[in-house]
């Protein structure tokens, strides 16, 4: 059994840093990708404050396609390019999104996200492999430090699509 407990940090820092490794601990031996990233969501999910949906895009080839996630109901389908998801999947660069309603083309699957940021996942051979979606509901909620945090988050659950 796998427990999350929400506990006080001295820093976002320290806060990613005891993720990364609980995250490490849970994804450790499964080789299944999707119960990983099943877990992985719920696990920041129910760990990280003040979001409203997390989870994975999984590109299939042509365009990204929902995969496990913690929230609402999502859009399925994203197109390389379009909202925040699709521009990082095609820049390959983490997006991080102060306020959605100034970020040209974004999506609104939940009305309620306000900021949002997202990880392109890129497979050790450099192919694609989807793209890990955060959002809160309050505005600027994501700033440089999570950026550095849900790469390294990214970092270690790649590893075990990687092998």
């Amino acid at each position: 059994m796998f427990d999350v407990s929400t506990q006080a940090y001295a820093s976002k820092r320290e806060h990613y840093e005891d993720l990364c490794s609980q995250a490490r601990g849970l994804l450790e031996g499964e080789p299944n990708v999707i119960a990983n990233a099943a877990n992985f969501s719920a696990l920041l999910y129910h760990s990280l404050p003040d979001l409203n949906w997390c989870g994975f895009y999984l590109y299939d080839g042509t365009e990204l396609v929902v995969g496990p996630f913690q929230g609402k109901p999502a859009c399925i389908r994203i197109a390389l390019g379009r909202g925040v998801c699709g521009t990082a999947a095609q820049t390959r660069q983490t997006q991080v999104v102060r306020d959605v309603h100034d970020f040209d083309g974004h999506i609104a699957c939940d009305a309620a996200s306000q900021s949002e940021i997202v990880v392109p996942l890129v497979r050790a051979d450099g192919s694609l492999f989807g793209v890990w979606d955060v959002d809160s509901p309050s505005i600027a909620r994501f700033d440089d430090e999570d950026r550095a945090g849900m790469e390294a988050l990214c970092a270690v659950f790649m590893k075990c699509v990687n092998g």
